[in-house]
């Protein structure tokens, strides 16, 4: 299950209202909240990069692996494309496939040599693909459309609202909010990461420290 986009705020109000500390407004929280949740997610590819250099026999190594492919699996994608389509939202393209063959992915560089010998030159049996500016551009031309695999970057939490013409007071909308899209094991994190910004905006160094604080706790017991 997705976090409620609308639990987090208010538990961020209530923990800065509790001691009248501050106040962050709906389109505040909406930017903070997605850069939390994209350092999180970045985060999860730093982690698994760290535990490749850990000795495979190490007691919680397949745990951690299958905990943190567990989050990434929320964001695996498969889609169809033609040649030179603009791959908006890819975060990391993983394998792209022609009529059940895999391309393989070259450099321009490599792409130079590899046009200029007939030997290697790209087939439909043996095609290649650059990837660049968001694009994948496959060689031969023939090689479209193309199956694609790959980790979709998660779409930016938003907390809608409307508000009352009488008071002013911001009311929630679920019809326009989109939730986050982590797991729900992550909440109490993207709450205490959302605070330590918070604390910024508010100018608070307090909170700051406190969340930062907590922060660097979680972490070292995750690695722990």
């Amino acid at each position: 299950m997705a976090i409620n986009v609308n639990t987090v705020y208010q538990t961020v109000l209530l923990i800065l209202n509790k001691e009248q500390r501050g106040y962050v407004t709906p389109d505040e929280f909406n930017k903070v909240a997605n850069q939390v949740q994209l350092q999180i997610f970045e985060r999860y590819f730093d982690d698994l990069n760290q535990l490749s250099r850990i000795p495979q026999n190490d007691m919680d190594y397949a745990d951690r692996v299958m905990s943190l492919d567990e989050k990434i699996s929320l964001f695996r994608r498969s889609s169809t494309v033609v040649r030179a389509t603009d791959l908006t939202g890819v975060y990391r393209l993983n394998t792209a496939t022609f009529n059940d063959i895999e391309l393989q992915r070259v450099q321009r560089n490599e792409y130079y040599n590899i046009i200029k010998s007939p030997l290697v030159a790209p087939t439909e049996k043996q095609p290649i693909y650059l990837y660049q500016q968001n694009q994948i551009l496959s060689f031969p031309l023939t090689v479209t459309p193309i199956n694609i695999d790959y980790v979709a970057k998660p779409t930016a939490p938003i907390w809608g609202y409307t508000v009352n013409q009488n008071t002013g007071v911001y009311l929630y909308s679920a019809g326009t909010s989109t939730q986050f899209e982590l797991m729900e094991s992550e909440q109490t994190e993207v709450i205490v990461r959302i605070l330590a910004y918070s604390g910024i905006i508010i100018r608070d160094p307090s909170i700051v420290q406190a969340a930062s604080a907590e922060i660097q706790k979680n972490e070292q017991n995750e690695k722990s």
